[in-house]
């Protein structure tokens, strides 16, 4: 007799003593994993440290699988249609390895280094091409990213934000969340004295669908550090990424 196991909100649950089914699924042998581990596993957490080797083959296999399912579901005759013959494949291939790849995959290699001349002087890197999905529909996030840096105690690479940018971004989303993120994956590495992130993206979860509206952004911000009790830093952080999208569009 198998128990019910009650639902958590952060993705991990208990089910004390009782027995339990063993998984049948690589997902599911997953799943359990990350639940014995006390780990939250939300659309836009990263699940990487906890995959063994060979997973993402099986994994991959699986949603294939069920993709192909899902089609045959929608009515679509996937055996003779030769362009649906091989969607559930590449669909597979394009959750786990590209639009959703922050989720499985680690973070980039980022080398970070001593400040030695102990810089205080803020600079900004963008525009960043931002690429996610909506955690509600799982279609297309477009967008733009801004960073504005008070340098630390250690300085990272100039590419290294874009990288670490897409990492984050490649996962399912709301927008809010997504910035959040990133700058605590930014204080991480390179410990900066002030944070500013801007991300202007449009959202195809009201462009292609819904209400409709192909104009429609969402722009949003966070800041910390000295930039957050410091207003006139806040302000030279957003004047900065003001003439920098002066100067693309001129």
């Amino acid at each position: 007799m198998t128990s019910t196991v009650p639902f958590v909100s952060n993705g991990a649950a208990t089910n004390g003593n009782a027995s339990k089914q063993l998984p049948t699924t690589i997902s599911e042998a997953i799943r359990a994993r990350l639940i014995e581990s006390g780990v939250s596993f939300l659309a836009n957490d990263n699940i990487a440290e906890h995959l063994q080797p060979g997973d993402l083959v099986q994994l991959e296999r699986e949603v294939a699988d069920k993709v192909r399912d899902l089609l045959r579901t929608l009515v679509i005759d996937i055996d003779n249609d030769h362009n649906t013959h091989e969607t559930a494949e590449r669909v597979a291939r394009m959750y786990l390895h590209e639009v959703f790849k922050g989720r499985y995959h680690r973070q980039p290699k980022v080398a970070s280094f001593p400040n030695v001349k102990q810089l205080d002087e803020i600079y900004t890197v963008g525009p960043i091409t931002v690429r996610s999905a909506c955690s509600h529909h799982l279609v297309p996030i477009m967008g733009n990213c801004w960073i504005g840096i008070k340098p630390g105690s250690r300085v990272i690479g100039l590419s290294k934000f874009t990288r670490v940018a897409d990492w984050v971004f490649s996962r399912p989303h709301i927008q809010e969340e997504a910035v959040m993120i990133l700058a605590d994956e930014i204080e991480k590495l390179c410990e900066p004295q002030g944070l500013g992130i801007i991300v202007k993206a449009q959202h195809y979860c009201m462009k292609w669908r819904g209400v409709k509206e192909p104009q429609t952004s969402m722009v949003n911000s966070v800041v910390r550090g000295d930039f957050r009790h410091d207003p006139s830093l806040k302000q030279e952080f957003f004047e900065l990424v003001r003439q920098q999208e002066a100067l693309l569009s001129s």
